[in-house]
């Protein structure tokens, strides 16, 4: 087998096609919540929040594909900012759950609707089927490699 034969074209290969567009997601992200004081991180928690009320640090910190100590660090200043109360006392062995304010959930209110304008920029000029293939395609990969 030659050498031509082992190496990827980078504009059909689909795993690299996917971190460029992961990685221009992230910054189109982060160019609409940085004026809300957000970081894609922060924002993630709060959605992750919203829809899983009372994850542990260990629990948000995979949802957000941050490390523990680094999620531990964010929820500090979360809780210091009002947007979220974790537990005096662990329900059951060292787990803290965490849970949005009011604030909170205002707050991602906002982040969420920036967010959704970046994905609709994504795929605005897709035909609704094109945009359920895409997505159904992305949950094969992932569940291919899982």
């Amino acid at each position: 087998m030659g050498q031509a034969e082992l190496t990827i074209d980078l504009a059909t290969s689909p795993g690299y096609l996917l971190k460029v567009a992961a990685t221009a997601l992230r910054s189109a992200m982060e160019d609409v919540l940085r004026p809300l004081g957000m970081t894609v991180t922060h924002y993630s928690c709060l959605e992750v929040l919203a829809q899983r009320p009372g994850s542990s640090n260990s629990d948000l910190a995979r949802a957000t594909f941050v490390t523990r100590q680094s999620m531990n660090v964010l929820l500090q200043t979360l809780e210091r900012d009002g947007l979220v109360t974790r537990a005096e006392q662990p329900e059951a062995g060292r787990v803290l759950p965490t849970q949005l304010t009011d604030a909170g959930r205002a707050q991602l209110a906002l982040a969420s609707a920036a967010v959704k304008q970046v994905e609709n920029r994504m795929v605005g000029g897709l035909p609704v089927a094109d945009r359920a293939a895409l997505t159904r395609l992305l949950q094969h990969c992932i569940t291919s490699l899982s």
